[in-house]
C-alpha cells in the first residue's frame, strides 16, 4: 500500500536555520537546540523516522497532516544525531547531545580525584579516549582518515594530557592547594590544542572542500582547514573552562565548612552535578562562538586556488565557505 505523501508547508525550507546564524545569540539558541541531552534518551527507530521525515521534506514531500513543529522537532533530532556532511548516524559517544553527561561524569571526576598521580593518570587517559571519540565524529567528514592516524592522534593527545598533568601535579606538590586543583584544566586544555589538530589532520594536509554561497564547489584549502580547526580548539577549550577553573573555587571555599567535610563521600558527586549545570550551557555557549558555516576571505586563500576561482568566476566571490566541524 502506498501511502499518501502531502507537500511541504509553503515557504518552508527544513534546512533553513531557525535562527540568524551570523549572530552569537542566533547561533545560541540554535545549539541550545540540537545539543540539548534529552535527545541522547530517544531510541534509534525515532531517530531514523525523523531522518525519513527530514529527507522526505528536502523532496517536497511529508506525511499528511505533518505540522511545521513536528517537522522542527525531526530537524532537532536529525541534527542531534547525524553528521551535517555525511549525513551518516554518529555513534552516540561521539554527538554533542552526549557532551553534557559524558562530560560532566569525566570533568567530576578529574577534579575530584586530582591528588595521586595513579588517579590522574587514569583519568586523563578515559576524558581524552573520550575526546578521541567526539572530534573523529565531529570532523569534517569530507576528509577521509585512517586507522593508523587515528592511532597517532589518539596516542599523541593522551601522551601530551597525561605529561601535562603529571608534571604539573608533581611541580604543584608544594604551590598553593586551589593551583593544584587547576592541574586538571591545564591538562585538558594542552591536551585539546594537540588532540583535534592530529584527529582531523588529513584536513590540514589536503585540504578542506570550500564553497561559495551557493554551495558550489570551489576546491579544496588547506588554509580554511587550518582556521576552522583553530576555532575549534579555541571553542572546546571555552567549553571546559568555567566548569574547570570556577568549580575548583568554589570547591575549596565549600570543602573548609564542618559540614561539608562531615560527607566526604558526596564530594564526588556534587562535582559531577555541578559540572553538568556550568555544562549544560557553556556546550551550546562554546559551540556558538563562532559560526559552524565558516568563511574566508579570498586574500587569504592559497595562491594556486584563488587564482584558479578569479579565472572562473572574476570578482564575484569574495569569500569562500566551508563546514569547521565541531
Amino acid at each position: 500500500t502506498h501511502t499518501k505523501m502531502a507537500t511541504v508547508p509553503l515557504g518552508f525550507n527544513i534546512d533553513a536555520p531557525r535562527w540568524d546564524q551570523s549572530t552569537f545569540v542566533g547561533r545560541l539558541k540554535h545549539f541550545l537546540n540540537i545539543t540539548d541531552p534529552r535527545t541522547v534518551l530517544v531510541p534509534e527507530k525515532e531517530l531514523d523516522r525523523a531522518k525519513a521525515l527530514v529527507e522526505g521534506c528536502r523532496a517536497g514531500l511529508v506525511p499528511p497532516g505533518s505540522s511545521r513543529e513536528q517537522l522542527l522537532y525531526a530537524k532537532k533530532l536529525y541534527d542531534s544525531a547525524f553528521h551535517p556532511d555525511s549525513g551518516e548516524k554518529m555513534n552516540l559517544i561521539g554527538r554533542m547531545s552526549f557532551q553534557v553527561p559524558g562530560g560532566m561524569a569525566l570533568t567530576g571526576c578529574m577534579l575530584q580525584f586530582y591528588r595521586t598521580v595513579p588517579a590522574v593518570v587514569f583519568w586523563q587517559w578515559v576524558n581524552q579516549s573520550f575526546n578521541a571519540i567526539v572530534n573523529y565524529t565531529n570532523r569534517n567528514a569530507a576528509s577521509p582518515i585512517s586507522l593508523r592516524q587515528i592511532g597517532v592522534a589518539y596516542v599523541t593527545a593522551t601522551g601530551t594530557a597525561l605529561a601535562t598533568a603529571v608534571g604539573l601535579n608533581l611541580y604543584t606538590k608544594r604551590a598553593p592547594p586551589l593551583l593544584a586543583r587547576w592541574v586538571p584544566f591545564a591538562a585538558v586544555a594542552a591536551a585539546n590544542c594537540v588532540n583535534i589538530p592530529m584527529m582531523r589532520q588529513q584536513e590540514i594536509i589536503n585540504g578542506v572542500t570550500v564553497t561559495d554561497k551557493d554551495n558550489n564547489e570551489l576546491g579544496c584549502s588547506r588554509r580554511a582547514a587550518v582556521k576552522g580547526i583553530a576555532q575549534v580548539v579555541v571553542s572546546r577549550i571555552t567549553m571546559a573552562a568555567p566548569g574547570m577553573i570556577i568549580l575548583p573555587i568554589i570547591m575549596e571555599r565549600l570543602e573548609k565548612f564542618p559540614f561539608m567535610q562531615r560527607i566526604r563521600v558526596l564530594h564526588g558527586p556534587l562535582q559531577v552535578l555541578l559540572c553538568g549545570g556550568f555544562l549544560l550551557f557553556m556546550v551550546p555557549a562554546a559551540c556558538a562562538l563562532f559560526p559552524q558555516r565558516c568563511s574566508l576571505a579570498l586574500a587569504d586563500l592559497e595562491l594556486e586556488l584563488r587564482d584558479s576561482i578569479v579565472a572562473k568566476y572574476g570578482d564575484k566571490v569574495p569569500y569562500v565557505y566551508f563546514n569547521k566541524g565541531l
